[in-house]
């Protein structure tokens, strides 16, 4: 048969593979920018848009959708084409596509920085923006399809069942989890509530690992390793297998993220179940890539491509053993909230994923440019960069998980927790987050040279957009023989039936998980004390989604000793019903803020102590790491926007009056007053209509409804009531390990408040004046540190501390920091 001439489009490839170098330099770059900002806060530099809860999405986005993204359309654009021996589809459309990922890309960045969010991990754009990213990535998989049914190929070879299952799978998640509900052009709510968005969102954001992150570089690895190795993938059936069960399984898993949370048991069980069903099939695709280096491990020595992706075979294996181990209760209540979670996203991103783009780009550039690699010492160096920032990365946050959960659990002999302050546990683990800056420095150093190295063989090389190429035409092979042919041997021949299939195996475990939680009510028990948010409240919440403090603190107390001693009473399913989006967070760089509304509660602040928090985090204590939020006290709440969020809760089912979005105004600024009021008496005077009123609101709401509602007043006079006579006469203990045992119980709860040397922060009082609230005696002192004072934002300690320590400590204040400022004077 004479051979059909034809052109391969090498320039959308070479434009895709640009586009990698360029946004990785970016998301890398940002990604040290938000290390550094955990580890020396200074480096939020006291801007709106610059704090850690607005770098840290546009980083995850920029290193997923721009570094990684374009990385995968480089490669699947040049091996379909090769594969498929055709040009590409359309080249309008290969067009649309490149233009249009730059754009999302930059709109995201924007989008982002602005503090636009949906609050949804992995999923923080908003609804024009993910209109745009509909539109762009039909345009891909009409691409794909299309040269499907262009192709001058019998099979479809393994590569390219990824890749469909790639198109497949973001297109189903990305629809799915993208329901929300627009108020204007830059703000939208999530549809789902509670439970049942949380549900949603880690289906989708769990898969979004596995269909953005997994599919496509494992349609990659059976391309470029074979291709790289010079030998055939090793096992053609176990490719079949591994396909198949990892697509199906995969859907299934996404609950493990939800352990011991206000989810239904049969949910979680589902989760667990399928994550260990999925090592096999994931065990089974690096078997098959690793074997298929037999007879090949001496080119391996020579070849910073392969080296690459040997080392990324290798890390999918790690990180599809630890993910389904971490899925199991036992070891999930250690790995959740911590940073064990952010080593092993690591490890899977920098090493899998970026051992799979750097092992293509050294082998594809050279092949596109028709040239020698210029340096492969470089390439070399590289490597070994690359592969040491991997593991001073993931060491140390290994290393401060197990210290940060150990500390959260740790007890006394008294039987009260070793470390009530949170900031104790984190301070302890602020070394290892500068040892992380210094290996995203290393990795971004060996991502520099390789730029360097390709652009000079880039530069050394001959480029051709239009490459000529030649393959006999496509000769259809007809009905299937079951003599010689196998079922999904004829499968490979029918793109459409294949493609059909492939999603019907990925939307099976979706359907199961998804459908009984939104139509089975069961699953979502109500509270009757549970109400909706009040306006202010509600602005209050949406601050706390744009300013991205999801990225730090949960809002969900599980069932642990430990967490209800600490935080307050355990979250139940149906105090998030009107919740949209759900914020259960997925880290704890901060404390858990569920019960930060809770009156006389272990979380609870009074308005004074949350303005001066969000002021200056530093001048309450040196050492918390978070950012300062000043503009908040400067801002004002745009009203305007409230009465259509009162309108679209009410669309959502959120039960307010009817009508009550015409007064829903008029009711919000009589809680700011009563905020502003409040300040006031304080010594803090701010208009009540800023959006650090809002923020106040919204602390003082979380929780509240679930312990019942006490107003602070109402617990200090209960404290108050404690007649003095009733209280013991007490002694001081003042020798040196009682008032060195008081001195550290100062230093990790007191100093947040009245400072180091007790003279007071801000608004509250002084320690070492003549000037006592309750009075100063021993027992008056004791008395005041166990029932504490809410009205003024101290809570009663009595629960977190033993007599003895309330005693040392009130001892350390009496003696020492009196003694000090005495002789100061």
């Amino acid at each position: 048969m004479e051979n059909q001439k034809f052109n391969y489009d090498n320039k959308i490839v070479k434009l895709f593979i640009l586009a990698t170098l360029t946004w990785g330099v970016v998301g890398i770059l940002v990604g040290v920018v938000a290390a550094l900002q955990l580890a020396f806060p200074v480096f939020n530099f006291g801007l709106e848009y610059t704090t850690f809860g607005r770098v840290r999405p546009v980083h995850t986005n920029a290193i997923i959708f721009a570094f990684v993204g374009n990385a995968i359309f480089a490669g699947v654009y040049y091996s379909m084409q090769k594969l498929l021996k055709t040009r590409m589809f359309s080249d309008k459309l290969s067009a649309f596509h490149f233009w249009g990922w730059q754009t999302i890309i930059v709109l995201a960045a924007v989008s982002l920085l602005a503090g636009f969010t949906t609050g949804k991990e992995y999923a923080e754009l908003e609804w024009p923006i993910d209109i745009l990213i509909t539109l762009v990535w039909v345009a891909f998989g009409w691409n794909m399809i299309g040269t499907l049914t262009v192709r001058r190929v019998q099979h479809i070879y393994a590569a390219i069942w990824w890749y469909l299952a790639t198109f497949l799978g973001v297109a189903i998640l990305h629809v799915v989890n993208s329901f929300e509900l627009p108020i204007s052009l830059f703000k939208s709510y999530s549809i789902y509530a509670g439970a049942q968005d949380a549900v949603v969102q880690w289906w989708y954001g769990h898969n979004a690992v596995a269909f953005f992150l997994t599919t496509p570089f494992l349609g990659l690895m059976y391309y470029y390793l074979p291709k790289a190795a010079n030998r055939p993938i090793y096992s053609y059936k176990l490719s079949i297998i591994h396909f198949w069960s990892l697509i199906f399984l995969y859907m299934w898993a996404g609950p493990h993220h939800l352990l011991y949370q206000a989810l239904p048991e049969w949910a979680q069980a589902l989760g667990v179940t399928f994550s260990i069903m999925l090592i096999a099939p994931s065990w089974g695709g690096m078997i098959n890539g690793l074997l298929t280096l037999r007879g090949a491990w001496d080119r391996v020595r020579d070849s910073a491509a392969l080296k690459f992706l040997v080392v990324a075979v290798t890390a999918y294996g790690m990180s599809t053993f630890e993910g389904p181990m971490m899925s199991l209760k036992s070891v999930n209540q250690i790995t959740h909230f911590t940073d064990w979670t952010i080593a092993h996203v690591h490890i899977g991103g920098m090493g899998w994923n970026g051992g799979i783009v750097f092992g293509m780009l050294y082998w594809l550039v050279p092949k596109l440019f028709k040239s020698k690699l210029y340096s492969e010492k470089l390439a070399n160096t590289h490597f070994w960069m690359s592969t040491l920032a991997i593991l001073i990365y993931a060491i140390p946050l290994y290393w401060a998980a197990v210290t940060q959960w150990l500390m959260w659990r740790d007890y006394t002999d008294e039987g009260f927790l070793q470390y009530p302050n949170f900031l104790e546990t984190l301070t302890q683990i602020v070394p290892m987050y500068a040892v992380r800056v210094f290996s995203g420095i290393l990795f971004l150093g060996g991502f520099l040279i390789m730029v360097f190295n390709l652009a000079k063989t880039m530069a050394s090389g001959s480029f051709i957009d239009n490459e000529v190429a030649e393959a006999p035409a496509l000769v259809l092979a007809g009905k299937r023989n079951p003599a010689t042919e196998t079922i999904h041997r004829w499968l490979e021949r029918r793109a459409v039936r294949f493609s059909i299939l492939a999603f019907v195996a990925l939307a099976i475990g979706g359907a199961v998980e998804i459908i009984p939680m939104i139509f089975i009510k069961s699953n979502v028990p109500t509270i009757e004390s549970v109400k909706p948010y009040t306006p202010l409240e509600l602005e209050g919440r949406d601050l706390y989604i744009a300013e991205g403090c999801y990225v730090c603190h949960s809002q969900i107390v599980r069932p642990f000793r430990w967490e209800t001693d600490r935080y307050g009473e355990y979250s139940k399913i149906g105090e998030f019903v009107y919740d949209h989006p759900y914020q259960w967070g997925s880290r704890r760089i901060g404390p858990d803020l569920a019960r930060a509304g809770v009156v006389g509660g272990p979380m609870y602040k009074n308005a004074a102590w949350h303005y001066n928090h969000f002021m200056d985090p530093q001048k309450m204590n040196q050492e918390s790491i978070m950012p300062n939020y000043a503009w908040l006290a400067v801002k004002n709440i745009k009203l305007d926007q409230t009465p259509k969020k009162i309108k679209a809760m009410q669309t959502l089912g959120v039960p307010y009056p009817e009508g009550y979005a015409e007064k829903a105004v008029d009711d919000l600024m009589e809680q700011a007053q009563q905020i502003s009021d409040d300040l006031k008496a304080s010594g803090i005077d701010i208009e009540p209509q800023k959006q650090m009123v809002a923020m106040i609101a919204y602390m003082h709401k979380l929780g509240k409804d679930i312990s019942g509602v006490v107003e602070p007043k109402e617990v200090a006079m209960h404290a108050e009531s404690v007649e003095a006579s009733e209280q013991k006469e007490a002694k001081l203990l003042n020798n040196k390990a009682d008032l060195d045992a008081g001195e550290k119980l100062f230093t990790s709860t007191c100093v947040v408040c009245h400072g180091a040397d007790g003279k007071g922060i801000a608004t509250f009082p002084s320690l070492v004046d003549n000037e006592w609230i309750n009075g100063n005696k021993p027992e008056q002192v004791i008395h005041s540190i166990s029932e504490g004072n809410v009205a003024k934002g101290m809570i009663p300690y009595k629960a977190q501390f033993s007599e003895k320590q309330i005693t040392q400590l009130a001892s350390y204040i009496l003696i020492t920091l009196q003694n000090e400022t005495s002789n100061n004077k």
